[in-house]
């Protein structure tokens, strides 16, 4: 398929990816498959992956970058439909919500929704060619189809969304750390595992990586930097609000606050493909240029202000990305670094919102280039906040590899899993004449959002042009701001 707003990956291909890397794994580590006491799966959240009902994928795996049901949600939204939702299952559908998806196949492709036989997600497609058993986990249920209180499967969402009839095609809901099945014959001989190795039911992937940094407590409050700006922070009880989902943590009696964008460390891989489209380093080539400079002050060069709305936003209007301020003296590092600056100041919104459920114990960062000092540096002096950095590349592999450890008794649970663990931890702590620029900085951000906000639709729609015109009038834009706009329809 070849159309605006769709995202999709052949599922059968994202199987054959992932035997490439667990062979690659096992070669390059050296590891007897032997030695291997299980295995733990995790993948992105959210997006909709269908089987029908001899267990094969329905069409290709919608992922969350997909909006192709944005129209859909603004109905939902004009009918009150998803202030319906809120109470029921403690946060409002995304766009890319499965259940948004669900929605928007059944009016669009009616024969396709007709034929499901089972919903889940990435990692349950994964787990399901790893081991052949068909299952999904609380942390992924809970992104669409549960309830608040009981963090059981709900039919009301169903009924106010007017999908019931897939609720036959919900799949048996385990706990992440629980055998999930073991590797088949099949998988075996496709990875190079030994065949019989358990496999546990696995996290979402944004709550494994609070589980690799460490994070398992109410309070901690961690961010993943990747496709997705991931905020959250772990609750003892629910708490609902606006700018945050309450979705399930990892056991039951947990909960998960989660404010979310797709506006990270994705901008950054767009401009670095655009910059050096020949490097396949391209990113680590342009960060380390930016490394060089952020020794000295950042009062010392003026850089360019971004908005790093290129895939998303956290705001319920069409967001363009903008570049404020460019001049032509600028080079590509200072662009990069706008980048990098831009998306930490969207983190921060998103941060600020959490406290608002309550205290924060710790925060801890991984993805995004945190692991390199200058830009773990630049968190902490945007957040203002002690900023944690593990020496875990892949903090989600590890909390994926947690759940198999608990699920085959080597730990009695993941907080025990965690514990065992001899990870040193870098705390950056924010430096106060940094801190005070960078909070100036970080106030214009805000005041441009609020300014381009009237403008946003009219950059994609003509027949906008006028409410856009109208709106300029009832709040100018000061004629210092220069924006370029870059946008980007994302295509397989």
């Amino acid at each position: 398929m070849n159309e605006p707003r769709h995202v999709e990956r052949d599922m059968h291909e994202a199987w054959r990816a992932v035997i490439e890397a667990v062979r690659e794994a096992l070669e390059s580590s050296g590891v007897d498959p032997r030695a291997i006491a299980g295995v733990g799966v995790t993948a992105h959240g959210d997006g909709l992956f269908v089987l029908d009902r001899s267990s094969e994928p329905l069409g290709r795996g919608i992922m969350s970058l997909d909006s192709r049901a944005a129209e859909l949600h603004e109905e939902w939204k004009q009918e009150g439909c998803l202030e319906k939702i809120v109470p029921i299952a403690g946060q409002r559908p995304y766009p890319y919500s499965a259940n948004t998806l669900l929605a928007w196949m059944k009016r669009h492709q009616p024969e396709r929704y007709g034929a499901i036989g089972t919903v889940f997600f990435a990692k349950d497609w994964i787990r399901l060619c790893l081991t052949g058993e068909i299952a999904t986990d609380l942390t992924e249920a809970s992104t669409s189809f549960t309830d608040l209180y009981t963090q059981d499967y709900s039919d009301s969402i169903l009924d106010v969304l007017d999908i019931r009839e897939i609720r036959n095609a919900l799949p048996q809901m385990r706990l992440s750390c629980d055998r999930g099945g073991a590797i088949t014959r099949d998988a075996a001989v496709a990875t190079g595992l030994l065949e019989g190795t358990p496999v546990s039911v696995g996290l979402h992937d944004v709550t494994a990586a609070a589980v690799g940094l460490g994070y398992t407590q109410p309070g901690d409050l961690s961010i993943t930097a990747g496709t997705f700006s991931i905020n959250e922070i772990f609750r003892s009880g629910p708490v609902i609000g606006d700018g945050w989902a309450c979705r399930a943590g990892y056991r039951r009696g947990l909960w998960n606050c989660m404010a979310i964008s797709p506006a990270s460390s994705s901008n950054l891989e767009w401009l670095a493909r655009l910059l050096l489209p020949e490097e396949k380093e391209a990113a680590q080539i342009l960060a380390g240029e930016v490394d060089a400079r952020l020794g000295r002050s950042r009062a010392e060069r003026a850089v360019p202000l971004y908005h790093p709305f290129l895939f998303g936003s956290p705001y319920e209007a069409p967001a363009s990305a903008s570049l404020f301020g460019v001049q032509s003296w600028h080079d590509r590092a200072d662009l990069f670094q706008a980048m990098i600056e831009g998306t930490i100041f969207n983190h921060r919104e998103h941060v600020e919102t959490l406290r608002l459920t309550g205290a924060v114990r710790r925060l801890g960062v991984s993805g995004g280039g945190s692991g390199q000092p200058s830009i773990a540096q630049m968190f902490a002096d945007i957040l203002n906040m002690p900023v944690e950095i593990s020496t875990v590349r892949e903090a989600g592999a590890l909390g994926a590899a947690l759940t198999a450890s608990v699920a085959v008794g080597l730990h009695d649970s993941l907080e025990d899993g965690v514990a065992a663990q001899d990870i040193p931890m870098t705390v950056y702590q924010p430096e106060p004449a940094r801190t005070r620029v960078y909070e100036g900085i970080y106030q214009r951000y805000v005041a441009l959002t609020q300014a381009m906000k009237p403008f946003w639709s009219g950059l994609y729609e003509g027949a906008a042009e006028g409410r856009a015109i109208e709106a300029s009038n009832q709040a100018p834009v000061p004629n210092f701001i220069v924006a370029a706009e870059m946008t980007q329809e994302i295509r397989p």
